[in-house]
């Protein structure tokens, strides 16, 4: 401890410490003090008027009430008073109050304090259940409490400025000589020359004469050094020139390589950009050429177009993510993520291709990985889809499994495994070093034979990279291949997934002969309570028969054996078919079940399995089949469009939905705050709020609104726009006219219903007599065409009449938007209308006029405004007929 440090703690530090000591204590009790005697004050008033306020609230009494409580707003701190109910309303308030208790404290008489905002609450004698509420100002005591603070400090300021004066004054009486020795020295240390100190009396004689003969030695090995010095700084600038001519030209090529790859990066991006706006014109105008007559061999053309544009398509969203990720411009998104789903979603995407190989895709999500989980879904879906998608592709047998698990945990992260593990081609070793490099393939040949550009695998490095995981392979040739990468992700390991049914040791059947998946099975109805056997005794029946059909496309005499069998175990059956939902074998279950579709998600196996075994869900705690039906899911509907939102109603009419109509986004917010949907579908360009708009609206209003899956329903999107849309938050994407197959599709997908045909009562056969011929003498399309009517309203022929006479009724406002930005300018204002006329014709039989707002709004996202007059004179036409068929179909309406 330094002699400056001793003196500073006996002359200032401790004095000061136990002076501020003395006025804190001090401040404090007098603080509590003055507290103390408000609320004795506050009470004491109180309590002395509460038998006046009651009786005038007991009486209903409003002067007498206003007369008894004046004295208490006659205080300076109280601010407001009012009467609380028993059920919490704000029955009587005088002043105004600036919130109500948030809890009701103990005793018929209490204060609750939060900083200045203090509030009185005392019970009423006499108004049963009724309290009074008092709203209180503490400020004057905080004011007074930091008055004395201020003052305080002041004296303790002036307290330490007097006992520096004193520590200033000793200290430096002691510290002159010692700091022109200690500078001397110093001096020394850095190897300068002193003069000879002169010698000071006392003490301090003897430090001096050694000072001054240390510093006569250093001048003398200073001389020496500085010598040897000189000769070796000659040698070294011989070589730091060499240096540095080497380092000028490295750094010119640094500059040159980095500069050459931000203009090879920032190329990429600006040619796929490039490439992709006449590309998407190629697809618009395929699609509409799809919709005109064309000959079985056109068609064949068209298809192999429309196959090489996706192709190229795929290949230019590649190279855009390869350059962004090249450029540092990826941003990473952080939302909930469950694990669960994310799998059962990709193996689905997948599972058509796995069909027609015959292959078993697998989805095994462990029971330690947390439910609940915080990172970029979409992206991580991403990297999953190509590696399931490349084991696929490269497999020509056996089996696909994505395993997921935890592989370490922390506090507020999980950091997962994912592996991918295929039976397929496999790869060497010198294969594998170079798998992730940029358009490079295991074989020159594979390109060719499966395709693909050889950048999935790379932009896969770069994702999980950022995300901050690892990825890697382990194969031989001919042993398939192990894909694995780890994410670390935020989230915590006591948030396990709870089982989702409870089957109360109820025997379950599987008959799976695929071992992953048949382990898989038995480990979820262990998990869920059940027994799960491989067989049982002659004569016993199981709860549940979970079997694997051996082929989708079953002949007569094996239809029957497996009727004969269900019919013999006298129990529901969940059979499962390596087949896409439309072509499930159509057998009769005699004791009820599902007949699905390979791989099943977890949801919806554990929906059917509780809808046939009566399980208790772990959520509810109720079972599933203690009512004769489930809940309905909430579906919620939003179009600006009358006749859209009619037939999205009729084509998703049926049991176990519940449909809900909204005509514009502020219509759907409404609903959203007021109740929870499961599945929205959302039309995009809406005047106000748009489509966007409303689903990132719908997202901040909670957790269960960040689940719920948003699909975009919209006439017109080409792949630039449908990859904004996903990316700004909406799970999928639907181009009008959508059909019955189409939205079950969407309801298998993010909701696990699968695909059923008696979901909706049978619908007799139309019966349509067109109006006019498919095609008109000129060569043009009708312009009303009730066939193609019939047949987009799911074969009802009333509602498709109904449709178009909507649509004719609408079309002099259409006609009237469309001018207006014709007029001024506006080319969104022009787009608006278009859109929205284009969405209107695409579930009505008016083909003439569809096909024109179409090429209409095609040519304005790819070209601007250049050469529509042609389309526009025809689209007012195509107008003007369709009002004119509306006209002469009025009468026989009314008929």
């Amino acid at each position: 401890m330094s002699l400056k440090f001793r003196l500073l703690l006996a002359t200032l530090v401790v004095p000061w410490l136990l002076m501020a000591l003395f006025a804190a204590v001090t401040l404090s009790l007098h603080h509590d003090e003055h507290v103390s005697r408000l609320e004795e004050r506050l009470t004491r008033a109180v309590e002395l008027l509460l038998p006046s306020l009651g009786e005038a609230v007991a009486f209903d009494d409003p002067q007498r009430l206003e007369a008894a409580a004046a004295p208490l707003l006659s205080l300076e701190v109280v601010r407001a008073l009012g009467v609380v109910g028993p059920d919490g309303t704000l029955g009587v308030e005088l002043g105004r109050l600036r919130s109500l208790p948030e809890a009701q404290g103990a005793g018929p008489l209490w204060i609750e304090k939060r900083d200045t905002r203090w509030q009185l609450s005392a019970a009423l004698p006499g108004a049963e259940g009724d309290r009074l509420i008092l709203d209180i100002d503490a400020s004057p005591v905080i004011l007074g409490h930091y008055r004395q603070v201020g003052i305080t400090g002041l004296l303790l300021g002036a307290a330490l400025l007097l006992l520096g004066g004193l520590f200033s004054v000793t200290y430096r009486r002691l510290q002159r000589p010692l700091a022109s020795a200690d500078e001397a020295l110093a001096r020394l240390a850095l190897g300068e020359s002193i003069p000879q100190q002169p010698l000071r009396p006392g003490e301090l004689a003897g430090l001096t004469g050694r000072i001054n003969a240390l510093a006569d030695f250093l001048d003398q090995a200073r001389l020496e050094t500085q010598r040897q010095i000189e000769q070796a700084t000659a040698e070294l600038e011989e070589s730091m020139e060499t240096i540095e001519v080497q380092n000028i030209e490295l750094d010119i090529a640094h500059r040159r390589a980095v500069e050459a790859n931000r203009i090879k990066s920032e190329f990429l991006a600006n040619i796929s950009h490039e490439i992709r706006t006449p590309l998407n014109g190629i697809i618009g105008f395929c699609h509409l050429l799809e919709r005109s007559p064309l000959e079985p061999r056109q068609r064949e053309w068209l298809d192999h177009v429309q196959r090489a544009s996706g192709n190229l398509m795929l290949l230019v969203n590649d190279v855009l993510d390869f350059s962004r990720l090249e450029a540092g411009r990826l941003e990473l998104e952080r939302l909930p993520v469950d694990m669960v789903t994310l799998v059962d979603e990709v193996l689905a995407l997948q599972a058509p291709l796995a069909h027609q190989k015959g292959l078993d895709l697998v989805g095994l999500v462990y029971d330690d990985v947390p439910a609940s989980l915080t990172g970029d879904p979409m992206r991580i879906q991403q990297v999953l889809t190509n590696l399931v998608h490349n084991a696929v592709k490269f497999t020509e047998q056996g089996e696909v499994v994505v395993r997921v698990m935890v592989e370490q945990s922390d506090p507020g992260r999980v950091t997962l495994r994912i592996t991918v593990v295929d039976t397929g081609i496999g790869l060497s070793m010198e294969h594998q070093r170079r798998l992730f490099q940029a358009f490079q393939q295991a074989e020159p040949s594979h390109s060719r034979e499966f395709g693909g550009s050889g950048l999935g695998l790379t932009i896969c490095r770069q994702l999980v990279e950022q995300m901050g995981g690892e990825i890697g392979v382990q194969s031989e040739p001919g042993q398939g291949a192990t894909f694995s990468f780890t994410l670390a992700l935020e989230g915590s390991e006591t948030l396990l997934r709870e089982p989702e049914l409870q089957l109360d040791g109820q025997r379950v059947l599987i008959e799976e002969p695929h071992a992953a998946t048949r382990r898989a099975l038995r480990h979820l109805f262990t998990r869920w309570g059940a027994q799960p056997v491989d067989a049982l005794p002659p004569g016993e029946s199981p709860a549940l028969l979970v079997a694997c059909l051996p082929s989708p496309s079953m002949t007569s005499t094996e239809a029957s054996a497996w009727h004969h069998r269900l019919v013999e175990l006298e129990c529901p059956a969940l059979l499962l078919a390596s087949a896409s939902p439309m072509d499930l074998p159509d057998l009769v279950l005699p004791h009820g079940g599902e007949v699905l579709a390979k791989p099943i998600s977890r949801a919806t196996l554990a929906g059917v399995t509780g809808a046939l075994m009566g399980g208790l869900s772990a959520r509810s705690g109720e079972p599933d089949g203690a009512a004769p039906e489930s809940p309905p899911l909430r579906l919620l509907a939003v179009d600006d469009s009358d006749s859209n939102r009619l037939l999205l109603r009729e084509l998703l009419a049926g049991p176990g939905l519940e449909m809900t109509l909204a005509a514009s986004g502020e219509e759907a917010l409404t609903l959203g705050r007021q109740q929870s949907f499961d599945l929205v579908l959302m039309d995009i360009r809406m005047p106000g709020m748009d489509g966007v708009e409303t689903t990132r609206a719908l997202r901040r209003l909670g957790p269960t609104w960040r689940r719920t899956p948003v699909v975009a329903v919209t006439a017109h999107v080409l792949e630039k726009e449908r990859q904004r849309l996903l990316a700004s938050g909406l799970d999928d994407v639907l181009v009008k006219p959508v059909d019955a197959a189409q939205l079950g599709e969407v309801l298998y997908r993010h909701l696990g219903i699968p695909p059923a045909e008696d979901r909706k009562p049978a619908l007799p056969a139309p019966v349509v007599e067109p109006s006019e011929p498919a095609r008109r003498d000129d060569g043009e399309l009708p312009t009303v065409d009730l066939e193609l009517g019939t047949r987009l309203a799911a074969g009802r022929g009333d509602l498709a009449r109904q449709l178009l006479v909507q649509l004719a009724e609408s079309l002099p406002e259409s006609e009237a938007a469309i001018e207006r930005a014709l007029n001024s300018g506006d080319n969104e204002a022009l787009l608006d209308a278009i859109h929205g006329l284009n969405g209107a014709c695409r579930y009505c039989g008016a083909p003439r006029l569809g096909l024109i707002a179409e090429s209409l709004e095609t040519r304005l996202r790819t070209g601007g405004r250049e050469g529509l007059e042609p389309l526009l004179q025809d689209l007012f036409c195509a107008m003007a007929d369709l009002r004119e068929w509306a006209r002469r179909e009025a009468p026989a309406s009314r008929a």
